[in-house]
């Protein structure tokens, strides 16, 4: 069995001395981590039906590149969405209403997990086709180049979608065109159950994107504000339009491929571990704490506004109604 265990040092990446912004990367993450951990306790027990490819351990990519984007910007997602779509802004009480196949979901019910999308805060959606968010991405950036309004288009896929065509065909058309694009590649060791070791050929994925001429970093996903500061200097690098940049965030997901999946038919009790000792929210705090930057009260006071969120947004999901029969075919593809 090969092992995702990355053996990089962890960074020394500048910690953000604003109040406002670390109670808000806190609150992101937690209320992902939150959410997550709801929908699988809800699946679990029966309450809710259906699957979901779970974001819990991936946190600080979402929250860290989410945190330097503007309303207007754009994000287009992967089948494990849910940390794009909350990152980005999308209502959770919505989200959680569409996973109950609800009427006041964000796609009225009809959408599911997989393909929540709120166009009013800039998330273009999720999708279960691997890497197919890469060429909508592209897209909306064309689109803010020739409109000329400094828009940033942000694509997240991970490690899988490195196998698949079109996100080098996007790599190509956004460094020849200098759009302001981010492609940001989550590696989370595993496409499905299968390691990245085994199935591609360079251990550093960002260093496929030197054949496009494009910037690109190593980034250590765990850490939200490595994140925060490598996305940072890529929205920057967009606005200015100097085209696209290239950001490998090395994670881990604590869950299987999915609701069902169980991750040690292809992992090890050790790998598993190590990556949860390197937890990107217990991590923050440490942080938080060793600068004397935010209060145990403070972030005791952030975790019970965030389950108090949750639940509501539960009790919104099983007030609601269902959708009418008679839209069962509107809005849909023929």
């Amino acid at each position: 069995m090969t092992t995702a265990i990355s053996t990089e040092a962890p960074t020394s990446a500048p910690v953000p001395r604003e109040p406002d912004l670390l109670y808000r990367l806190y609150r992101t993450m937690y209320l992902i981590r939150a959410f997550e951990q709801k929908i699988d306790a809800l699946r679990t027990s029966g309450q809710q039906q259906g699957s979901a490819h779970l974001y819990v351990g991936q946190e600080a990519v979402a929250t860290g590149v989410c945190a330097r984007l503007n309303a207007a910007d754009y994000v287009a997602s992967t089948h494990r969405g849910h940390g794009h779509a909350i990152g980005k802004g999308v209502d959770v009480a919505r989200m959680m209403a569409e996973l109950y196949g609800r009427a006041t979901g964000t796609n009225k019910g009809k959408g599911g997990s997989m393909h929540i999308a709120d166009t009013k805060v800039g998330m273009l959606g999720a999708t279960g086709i691997v890497g197919a968010g890469t060429p909508i991405a592209l897209g909306a950036a064309l689109s803010s180049k020739t409109r000329k309004t400094q828009q940033v288009a942000v694509a997240f896929f991970g490690d899988g979608a490195m196998g698949q065509g079109p996100v080098y065909e996007c790599m190509n058309m956004a460094s020849i065109w200098k759009l302001p694009m981010i492609f940001v590649c989550e590696n989370n060791g595993y496409a499905e159950s299968t390691s990245a070791e085994y199935a591609l050929s360079t251990r550093d994925l960002a260093r496929r994107a030197a054949a496009f001429e494009m910037p690109a970093h190593v980034v250590d996903g765990q850490d939200v504000f490595d994140v925060y500061a490598r996305a940072g200097e890529a929205v920057e690098r967009a606005r200015a339009a100097e085209g696209p940049t290239f950001l490998e965030c090395k994670t881990y997901r604590y869950y299987g491929h999915f609701l069902g999946d169980d991750p040690l038919r292809y992992r090890t009790k050790d790998e598993e571990a190590y990556y949860r000792s390197r937890d990107c929210i217990e991590r923050f705090e440490h942080t938080i704490r060793e600068e004397s930057l935010l209060t145990d009260r403070e972030l005791e006071a952030i975790r019970e506004e965030v389950n108090a969120t949750i639940e509501r947004a539960v009790e919104f999901a099983e007030q609601s109604p269902l959708p009418d029969v008679a839209e069962l075919t509107t809005e849909v593809l023929a």
